[in-house]
């Protein structure tokens, strides 16, 4: 038990009160972390803080609101997480957007734009925020949530499968600047998850069958499977990994699928 420990340690997570972030901040908690609960909404952000305070104590989570596009709130985010628990350990950068489905050819540029804005750029503004302290003590993990869209070319995912691409070589980056100062940045890339954030790509009965046939396992991952890897990333047991993309995807990239 003592390799996955989070004991003492803080974790940021964005995106944390649904889905795969939700199911990360909890399992964090539940090893020991004291974590930070944060998405656009402040009643959902406040939910998913109780029901860990409920179970591993008061104090043990912070709700704070962030709608990650704009670059003020971030640094609210981060100073607001310092005040309160004078440290981040963990960075898990979760939160993202996909508000196009279909071809690339018309995709519009706003919405293009809100993709690389989000799914990038804010994650290259929380990271160089969170570096500084983490810095200071010579230590810390960084965690992007990707997707194994990021691997293979899609006729209906272009623009989120371009971001997601540059979240691995965005850990890729961080893991090489910063390696020799204790830092290290991997990326997740899980595949089809049940959450919200994928409902279209399971709600129906037929394209559930059609994304899970090509697979290994043959069916849909839940948020769950994908917090396991999170915690690893953050603990002594994930001490030698860096620069790597962890795909867990029930077997959909090695079949083809």
């Amino acid at each position: 038990m003592s390799l996955f420990d989070l004991t003492g340690k803080v974790a940021l997570v964005t995106g944390s009160t649904k889905g795969i972030g939700e199911a990360i901040v909890k399992r964090m908690a539940e090893h020991g972390a004291k974590v930070v609960v944060s998405s656009r909404k402040a009643d959902a952000c406040d939910k998913v803080a109780a029901e860990i305070n409920a179970a591993h104590g008061e104090g043990t989570a912070v709700a704070i609101p962030c709608n990650i596009s704009h670059k003020e709130e971030l640094e609210k985010l981060v100073n607001a997480t310092m005040k309160a628990f004078g440290r981040i350990d963990a960075l898990v950068c979760n939160a993202a957007v996909n508000p196009y489905f279909g071809s690339s050819a018309e995709i519009p540029d706003e919405a293009f734009q809100k993709v690389m804005d989000v799914n990038i750029k804010s994650n290259h503004w929380l990271c160089n925020m969170v570096l500084p302290q983490m810095l200071e003590r010579g230590e810390g993990s960084i965690t992007i949530i990707s997707s194994i869209g990021g691997l293979k070319g899609s006729p209906i995912l272009g623009a989120y499968a371009i971001s997601k691409a540059a979240d691995m070589q965005l850990a890729r980056n961080l893991a090489v600047e910063y390696g020799d100062k204790g830092i290290r940045a991997n990326a997740i890339a899980p595949g089809l998850i049940k959450t919200y954030f994928a409902k279209a790509l399971w709600d129906d009965e037929n394209i559930l069958k059609a994304s899970t046939s090509g697979s290994a396992l043959k069916r849909i991952g839940i948020p769950d499977e994908i917090a396991g890897a999170a915690v690893f990333l953050a603990s002594d047991a994930g001490a030698f990994m860096t620069g790597q993309t962890m795909t867990i995807d029930g077997g959909a990239t090695i079949t083809g699928g």
